[in-house]
């Protein structure tokens, strides 16, 4: 029996076949192979086309089934996890009414703090664990207000994941834990949150029927089965934001489990049975992939925008035509501290730890005598694992304190320099693992359609390759230190 996972990401769409039986991948494939496109109008702004998604889902799976390495009419479910936090609007005829919104895009935030003062902050943070801010709701809400013709248009909001659920079925659901993530969800009251809709004037009609996560969400119609090579009637079984299905995928479903991610963003994701949150809203509380009113699991997110683009955009200035694997061997002939060069890695977007300042990017001590490209790899690198340093420390300050942290052997973790630094400014260890956000999508389809029974089961041959220890190196203290003092000069002036 096989499992379909769609990882519906900014750069492209990845698909990975699983069989259940083995819980191994048989096959991966992407679309498209250089990185989607993300439209940006005005400074701040990031868009995406819906229907590309779709189109790139379907490129993805077809290109899969080349392979020739399965029979896709064995696919018995499918399981969808998707970007976060982004904005789709269908009108009654199920048709997109403009692009969606993304995560990193910082049009809202104005919308987000207003309405976190009207209905009052101890209450929003109470109530729904967060600040309205730069979140769905607001996005919405900014809709509303720049553009009444389409917002009179729309029957349905969704996620970008709800969004390629209808397409494959026709139907469209949602469920507590989209609906948190956009900040919807009232978790004191475990329904819809009044404050918000009656707040942004939101008819409760736009919201899509609320399922759990692992629940059958809708059927493979005929039509996309016969363009597939599907069976029809096959269930959507599973749908989850991109940082709670890594979070599954790595086996982090109870209290006290933390996973980290370092790819396009940069995510640490605790579970936790507390409805806490931060009273500045820097990290963020969401409905895990396993909550439920009986038995709460809350994520617990740190994410910082500008992680792996930070990393790709120094691989392009400085050299574009190394790879990664080059890049990071340059990088690793630099001593801890990249000799006084700092690098501040906030140049996507308003930073939600920063208290959605835009502080942008910024290279600081630059010796024109000295640095040289393997200089800048290591610097960012080194950024970004002292970026993951501060908001770790905003995590402990909330009682959140990992004593292991779990991430894929991928991205950012591929390189021994950032895989170092992380580690010892953390003084974390870190357990690397075979773990692939498609993958645990698949996983999540089985264990929504009852081929596993628990979720213990899905993940029972899950294998660590690798554990990572804080080696007592402290080359990186004082640099930190350092770093800290310009990100807190640029927050004081931005």
């Amino acid at each position: 029996m096989l499992l379909l996972g769609l990882d519906i990401g900014t750069s492209s769409v990845k698909v990975s076949i699983v069989d259940a039986q083995t819980q191994q991948c048989i096959v991966s494939a992407q679309y498209p192979e250089t990185e989607a496109e993300i439209i940006s109008k005005q400074s701040g702004w990031a868009e995406q086309s819906p229907q590309s998604w779709w189109q790139f889902a379907q490129q993805a799976i077809l290109k899969a089934h080349a392979s020739g390495k399965y029979n896709p009419k064995e696919i018995a479910a499918i399981g969808i996890a998707y970007q976060m936090h982004g904005l789709v609007l269908v009108d009654k005829n199920q048709q997109v009414l403009r692009d969606s919104i993304i995560w990193c895009d910082s049009r809202a935030v104005p919308y987000g703090d207003k309405a976190f003062a009207a209905i009052g902050e101890e209450k929003c943070l109470s109530c729904l664990l967060n600040s309205p801010g730069n979140f769905t709701a607001a996005k919405l809400a900014w809709v509303k207000e720049n553009e009444p013709g389409i917002y009179s248009q729309v029957d349905k909001l969704m996620l970008p994941g709800d969004y390629i659920g209808m397409m494959l079925t026709g139907s469209i659901t949602t469920s507590v834990s989209s609906l948190s993530e956009g900040i919807f969800w009232d978790f004191s009251k475990d329904q819809l949150s009044a404050d918000v809709m009656n707040y942004f004037g939101f008819d409760t009609s736009v919201i899509p029927a609320v399922n759990e996560v692992f629940s059958e969400h809708g059927y493979v119609t005929s039509t996309v089965a016969d363009a597939l090579q599907l069976k029809a009637g096959i269930p959507v079984s599973y749908k989850a934001g991109d940082q709670p299905n890594n979070a599954l995928s790595l086996n982090v479903l109870e209290p006290g489990e933390v996973a980290a991610t370092a790819g396009t963003s940069g995510v640490i994701y605790g579970v936790s049975d507390v409805l806490a949150y931060d009273k500045q809203s820097r990290v963020n509380t969401f409905a895990h992939v396993n909550y439920t009113s009986e038995q709460k699991r809350l994520g617990i997110l740190l994410c910082i925008n500008g992680t792996g683009i930070l990393n790709k955009w120094i691989k392009n200035i400085a050299g574009s035509t190394s790879s990664y694997v080059a890049l990071n061997q340059a990088a690793s002939g630099i001593k801890e501290g990249s000799e006084n060069l700092y690098i501040l890695p906030f140049g996507n977007g308003a930073e939600r730890m920063l208290n959605n300042k835009l502080v942008g990017a910024h290279i600081h001590n630059i010796d024109l005598n000295k640095h040289t490209s393997a200089h800048l790899y290591r610097a960012g690198q080194e950024g970004i694992a002292f970026a993951f340093k501060y908001g770790l420390d905003i995590m402990r300050g909330n009682g959140m304190n990992p004593s292991v942290i779990r991430a894929g052997k991928t991205n950012m973790f591929l390189s021994s320099v950032f895989a170092d630094a992380f580690v010892n400014i953390t003084n974390t260890p870190v357990e690397l693992y075979e773990s692939d956000g498609s993958v645990g999508a698949a996983l999540g389809a089985g264990i929504g359609a009852n081929i596993f029974s628990t979720a213990k089961e899905a993940f029972s041959k899950m294998k660590r390759l690798q554990t990572i220890e804080p080696n007592g190196n402290k080359g990186y203290e004082g640099h930190y230190e350092s770093w800290k003092k310009y990100l807190e000069k640029e927050l004081g002036g931005a």
